[in-house]
């Protein structure tokens, strides 16, 4: 269901120069001299439209690098003085708050941790009441998306307008190549709850590692992202967070040359018959596939008929093992991903035992 916010278009923020909006900065304030000099290198690109800096660092665990505090909003302040650049930074207290408002940060974005913190964000919103002051919402640790939605609906009742969302991807059990998951469908379902919202990629987390950073960036543009976040390090291998998803600000530049930036629409005549076309037969698709469900759930449920008659449990592991060792290897013989074949067998896997659950405690 769509939720009605009357948000501020991206394109009447101060910071916003065109597509794709550009967060870059290293991921901590380590020393004046490193925020300063990236900065400089950063601002030389001219395509960086907000400089970043983590102040406070949430770490997983205790004697970790925890950020420098206080002493490196002075940095941002200079930052913005000498280059030109907006500043921004992650604020996860009240204290934070204020703090980044008293030296003049100009976009501040809420952690993955504490938006999946109801009362923190609450807490974070109520400080904000009367500020005009750009926030974006990172998603939450876990992929759930009415979270997401409740830190954002937090912050328009605290009367912020110029909310944005980031897209930083979710952690999961399952280990896969990046760090943290995109599961893409996620954000594309935020939009359409909360349409004109405007988002921006954090390829930088969702990789965890530097060899991901385009292609995820890509993605992002080709999905009508509005903008990316980037970190960059002056030398990143010696960063003391989070080094290797870092790049300089040469191999930024670099990174963002190779980008290919498509229209999101086209008035093309030929273009719309022929993708007019192309979709009509993705619909028809989409209707076989009902109805193969739709039958595979019958079966289902005559299977669970059997198995009740027969005092016999629902779930067969060694029988789903076999089921997922198959299709995947059929999967992967006709170019589909492995993830992908998992997650979809493992949905239709539960909605049949959900067929099968009705049959089994259904009254004789």
């Amino acid at each position: 269901m769509e939720t009605k916010l009357q948000l501020e278009p991206l394109e009447n923020w101060s910071i916003y120069k065109g597509r794709p909006l550009l967060i870059s900065g290293p991921c901590s304030a380590e020393t004046e001299d490193q925020v300063m000099e990236t900065a400089r290198q950063l601002a030389a690109l001219k395509k960086v439209d907000v400089y970043r800096a983590g102040i406070w660092k949430p770490r997983t665990r205790p004697n970790a690098f925890e950020g420098v505090g206080t002493e490196g909003l002075k940095w941002l302040k200079r930052v913005k003085e000498e280059t030109g650049l907006a500043t921004g930074t992650e604020v996860a207290t009240q204290t934070h708050v204020y703090e980044a408002l008293k030296f003049g940060v100009d976009v501040l974005w809420i952690g993955a941790r504490t938006s999946a913190n109801p009362f923190a964000m609450q807490e974070i919103a109520d400080t904000l009441k009367g500020v005009d002051v750009m926030v974006l919402v990172k998603n939450p640790v876990n992929p759930d998306l009415d979270l997401w939605v409740g830190a954002i609906e937090r912050l328009y009742a605290a009367g912020i307008r110029r909310i944005g969302a980031i897209h930083r991807g979710f952690s999961a059990y399952e280990k896969t190549a990046y760090r943290n998951q995109p599961k893409w469908q996620i954000p594309i379902d935020l939009r359409m709850r909360i349409p004109g919202l405007p988002m921006i990629c954090d390829p930088s987390h969702i990789g965890g590692a530097r060899k991901y950073l385009f292609e995820i960036a890509q993605e992002a543009m080709d999905l009508n992202y509005d903008g990316l976040m980037l970190e960059s390090h002056i030398d990143p291998d010696n960063a003391w967070s989070d080094k290797s998803q870092q790049v300089t600000p040469a191999d930024l530049l670099e990174l963002l040359d190779k980008l290919v930036l498509r229209q999101s629409v086209s008035s093309d005549a030929k273009f719309l018959d022929k993708l007019s076309i192309l979709r009509s037969q993705i619909d028809r698709f989409d209707e076989q596939l009902l109805d193969l469900l739709e039958q595979r759930m019958n079966v289902a449920e005559t299977i669970g008929k059997y198995k009740k008659d027969n005092n016999i449990t629902i779930l067969q592991n060694q029988r789903w093992e076999e089921i997922i060792r198959k299709v995947a290897e059929k999967g992967r013989s006709k170019g589909l991903s492995e993830e992908f074949i998992e997650q979809m067998f493992k949905a239709i896997h539960q909605e049949s035992i959900n067929h099968q659950m009705k049959v089994m405690n259904a009254a004789s």
